[in-house]
């Protein structure tokens, strides 16, 4: 079966909708970096948590704004990632998503 694979990019987060609705009218599973797509229609997604990295972005502007230099700052990683399905969007696939795989998401959209 072939899939599409969105990478975190700006080009897609604005279209995401049409990109669900291209890959529902084609029949073909979305594997997206975000849970926003997955509400959109996309299969599956597993990524970075998106409200921890902003939460973490507002740290750093609010340590900037107390005059450290972003140079003496360090980089952080994302440590929170998040595994989320939408089984209505598996079940017009006509997809059957495993009891341990669903077991082990963070989120199930039905």
């Amino acid at each position: 079966m072939t899939a599409v694979l969105v990478f975190p990019d700006i080009l897609f987060t604005g279209a995401r909708g049409r990109l669900a609705d291209l890959a529902s009218h084609y029949r073909l599973p979305v594997l997206c970096p975000d849970r926003t797509y997955v509400e959109a229609g996309g299969l599956m997604s597993y990524g970075s948590n998106r409200i921890d990295a902003y939460r973490e972005a507002g740290i750093y502007v609010g340590r900037i704004l107390r005059d450290e230099k972003p140079a003496d700052l360090p980089v952080i990683q994302a440590t929170k990632f998040e595994l989320v399905i939408n089984l209505k969007t598996a079940k017009e696939l006509g997809l059957d998503i495993p009891p341990t795989l669903l077991a082990l998401a963070d989120g199930v959209i039905e």
